[in-house]
């Protein structure tokens, strides 16, 4: 309950942010992170320097603390000690929403709403708004225009409750292109892949470099096969970089 109760944070209802640019490199500073005073480090002396246009693979056991560095990368947690840096600026408070509209996240699962597949690439966008050839460039870049283009009704395809007309791999790439569609360069994939057939991963996979020179991709699995074309591999244990 007393969870519950907590205030939001200042920045949550901030219309705008200062301005982020990320030309260069995200840089973690001996980073600490705990969740409450007194309580265990969930992940220490973090230090780590991801180069723009990098792909970035995170291995570990469950509890290493893969999923909390990216939820920090992605400034939902805050470090509890040490910084991470854009291109030498802090992120901080006043800039929280700017930096995290470089960003989108992949999840396992991928929520598709029961509307078209255009719809769901440009998803939050009223119909008459959206930009229809941007959607198959996106499309295309992430490696299921060919599938759509064969379907009957191609982009105006509706893709029932939850996508449960398009397969497992489909609703992946067509979360790829959402995440394009954005205008994301930073794609941060969270176990994206780990429910997937080998084939269909690779399908995934194959997507995903070939987007990777435009943005920054940082991956999360289990399999190290998943991350096998990636620049870096790091793997975590106990919350610390081994």
């Amino acid at each position: 309950m007393a969870l519950l109760e907590q205030s939001l944070p200042k920045y949550a209802n901030k219309l705008t942010s200062e301005t982020i640019l990320f030309q260069k490199v995200i840089q973690l500073n001996n980073l600490w992170f705990r969740y409450q005073k007194n309580t265990s480090w969930v992940l220490s002396k973090i230090n780590l320097k991801i180069p723009k246009g990098s792909i970035i693979g995170f291995i570990g056991t469950t509890g290493s603390g893969k999923s909390t560095l990216l939820d920090i990368i992605m400034a939902l947690l805050h470090p509890s000690k040490g910084s991470i840096e854009v291109d030498g600026v802090e992120i901080n408070a006043n800039n929280y929403r700017g930096w995290q509209s470089h960003i989108a996240h992949i999840p396992q699962t991928i929520y598709l709403s029961d509307t078209t597949i255009a719809e769901n690439i440009a998803f939050g966008l009223p119909k008459d708004q959206i930009d229809y050839k941007r959607v198959v460039n996106m499309a295309q870049k992430a490696q299921i225009d060919e599938t759509i283009q064969s379907l009957d009704k191609q982009y105006d395809t509706l893709v029932g409750e939850r996508g449960v007309r398009l397969s497992g791999g489909q609703r992946q790439r067509v979360g790829i292109a959402r995440a394009l569609y954005k205008n994301a360069d930073v794609l941060i994939f969270d176990e994206a892949t780990s429910a997937l057939d080998n084939v269909t991963e690779k399908a995934v996979m194959d997507a995903i470099n070939e987007i990777s020179k435009e943005v920054t991709i940082l991956i999360v699995a289990h399999r190290l096969s998943t991350l096998k074309n990636c620049d870096l591999v790091v793997e975590l244990e106990s919350g610390k970089i081994i």
